[in-house]
């Protein structure tokens, strides 16, 4: 057995599947088509609760788009009075005055993704006309309210200049800048089925993501293993329930321990540690970084299979 950490965390609290963006490499399939999910406002505060009572430290709040979910102020303001480390990773194209006033709170970082210094580019990815300009006023912005801010850029199309956005990151006062790639999910897989191959090898281990839902994975991109519903089990049941064991147990066969880090994998929303740089981090020579913490619907049905080691494309 791999000396890897069990105790959780960090975890992604994924609020909302709606987006007012398309971008072509979402892992999350989200967009305008999207929906908040079943999960309630008092659900959402009831399961941050919970986390502060399994020793959670660091949340990340993502979606679909976060800051267009109605309670995102609220549940901030409730992960910091549990004194969480709290990142809202945004497309930073929509933020309203109640979003803007949260993420000024100590305690509490913006991380948004960036893909080019070309807005020809950055709206090409994203599928929206003049997201590009939206988000660089609105990082403009966080600059000059003092907020915490870090850039992820990811090469999406062929010729897109990803290097540009990097140095006009840094160019705009953003000290912290990553790196990543596309990940084989959702619309990134390109069609493919999802396979166990694609993740880190780290995943439900110090971390789970939280659908919207109410669904708990092992990580944002392991969405096929669904390992229980917070509906219907408590958050630490499932932590510690055989269908997480099993899916620590294939990811075990699949990535050898010698291949996994005991510590941070270093990817900009695989990492549930805030404090050290990822060798993927573009930092300026004065930055002090530190990693990512990534409608109408009917009611869901409770005969959505669990998590099944060897059956993939199962659950939800």
């Amino acid at each position: 057995m791999r000396a890897l950490p069990l105790r959780p965390t960090f975890v992604w609290l994924e609020i909302t599947g709606f987006c007012n963006l398309n971008c072509r490499h979402c892992y999350a399939n989200s967009s305008p088509q999207g929906t908040h999910g079943d999960m309630t406002g008092a659900d959402w505060l009831r399961v941050i609760d919970e986390l502060n009572g399994m020793g959670v430290r660091d949340v990340q709040f993502i979606g679909g788009e976060p800051t267009l979910h109605p309670g995102l102020p609220g549940f901030v303001r409730r992960a910091r009075r549990h004194d969480m480390r709290v990142e809202v990773f945004s497309n930073m194209t929509h933020l309203r005055p109640e979003v803007w006033e949260v993420l000024r709170l100590p305690g509490v970082r913006l991380a948004f993704s960036y893909y080019s210094d070309d807005a020809g580019d950055h709206d090409e990815v994203t599928d929206a006309r003049g997201a590009h300009a939206r988000t660089r006023t609105n990082v403009e912005r966080g600059r000059a309210l003092g907020i915490e801010m870090r850039g992820s850029v990811i090469d999406v199309i062929h010729g897109q200049r990803a290097r540009g956005a990097e140095q006009e990151l840094l160019q705009l006062g953003i000290r912290d800048v990553r790196t990543d790639r596309i990940r084989p999910f959702g619309r990134g897989a390109g069609g493919a089925y999802p396979d166990v191959s694609g993740l880190c090898g780290m995943c439900g281990r110090a971390k789970f993501a939280i659908s919207p839902d109410g669904y708990v994975w092992p990580c944002v991109f392991a969405r096929w293993m669904n390992l229980g519903n917070v509906h219907e089990q408590s958050l630490q049941a499932i932590y510690g329930g055989v269908a997480m064991r099993a899916a620590r147990a294939e990811l075990e066969a699949v990535f050898p321990a010698s291949a996994v880090r005991a510590g941070p994998t270093c990817l900009p929303d695989c990492n549930p540690a805030f404090e050290t740089c990822g060798p993927q981090t573009v930092c300026a020579p004065d930055a002090s970084c530190g990693p990512t913490a990534d409608s109408s619907r009917p009611a869901p049905s409770r005969s959505v299979r669990y998590y099944n080691p060897g059956v993939s494309g199962t659950g939800c």
